[in-house]
């Protein structure tokens, strides 16, 4: 657990490890998730302190009115604080205080009272297919050690070509590949079997070939220059250099090049089913997306050749 306080009695501070426990292990929440609801706790009870004047305690929770959850928002607002991040909030309470009543310790059904905010749905920002095919001729003029820039291509190769996660990209070890496809470890431990094109296997091969360092089958085979495991940081680094070197978009980076794999091959005429299998995406909601994505392009299109547009 982070190093968050929490401003409440033991009791609560005891469910609350619990709870972050079981979402760690039961729901294999992503260590980014569990965080953010341990800061979200944090705020509340710390709100909910000054609100009372006095520690959170079960007591406090269970007199909890609708009033009390709006002005815990209201502040939130009022420090700027996003639409997304006020319904993350909102969820983290609700989890929770779900929590608190499994275990018969709370009957408070106040946040279900709380609307949660609307978000404005985003549309993934995906580059053209010459945009992110440059991306990876260029890291080679950009690196002068030829082993750090195969290291570069090969992992954009891995979030364009085969549509991975830059955390999944990251983690494949020699044992999680073979002539045709690559084994990834999801979000959730959730395990898919994503092709491996030959370009792509190309450019990882390319660079194993010349990594200096000595790896196991089952060690993660993209190293920083000092050995260790290579940090996102650094390639999304390297994507704030090719956004100056080519001109591109702010909203350029690594994630892009995953969202530029599935909107390509939508494009293309890929099935949206097997999109989201080598997406790894759970809901078929979350691919969907890129049918609007797509949609908006073919109009955008229109709009610029249409002769009455």
């Amino acid at each position: 657990m982070s190093d968050f306080s929490f401003s409440c009695d033991k009791t609560i501070k005891g469910q609350i490890i619990d709870w972050l426990d079981s979402l760690d292990g039961q729901r294999r929440l992503s260590p980014q998730t569990l965080i953010a609801y341990q800061r979200d706790l944090s705020q509340f009870t710390t709100f909910l302190t000054h609100h009372f004047g006095e520690p959170v305690s079960l007591e406090i929770l269970q007199t909890l009115k609708p009033l009390d959850i709006r002005s815990f928002l209201a502040m939130r607002r009022g420090k700027k604080i996003g639409t997304r991040s006020l319904a993350r909030q909102l969820s983290a309470l609700k989890s929770f205080f779900s929590f608190l009543e499994r275990h018969k310790l709370l009957s408070n059904q106040v946040l279900h009272l709380i609307s949660t905010p609307k978000i404005a749905p985003s549309l993934p920002k995906a580059l053209t297919a010459n945009e992110a095919l440059a991306t990876m001729s260029m890291t080679q003029k950009l690196e002068e050690r030829p082993w750090v820039a195969a290291r570069d291509v090969a992992v954009l190769c891995l979030c364009y070509g085969a549509g991975l996660r830059i955390s999944e990209a990251l983690a494949l070890s020699k044992s999680d590949l073979d002539a045709s496809s690559i084994r990834v470890k999801g979000k959730g431990g959730k395990i898919r079997l994503v092709p491996l094109l030959a370009s792509t296997r190309t450019s990882i091969e390319e660079y194993l070939a010349i990594c200096p360092f000595a790896l196991t089958a089952s060690e993660p085979i993209f190293r920083g220059v000092r050995g260790g495991v290579l940090s996102p940081r650094l390639i999304q680094q390297r994507m704030v250099q090719l956004r100056s070197a080519l001109g591109l978009p702010p909203s350029a980076s690594p994630h892009a090049l995953r969202h530029s794999f599935a909107t390509h091959l939508l494009g293309n005429g890929g099935d949206l089913r097997a999109i989201q299998e080598l997406l790894g995406h759970a809901s078929l909601s979350s691919t969907q997306i890129y049918t609007k994505v797509d949609t908006e392009h073919l109009l955008a299109e229109f709009q610029k050749a249409h002769p009455r547009a």
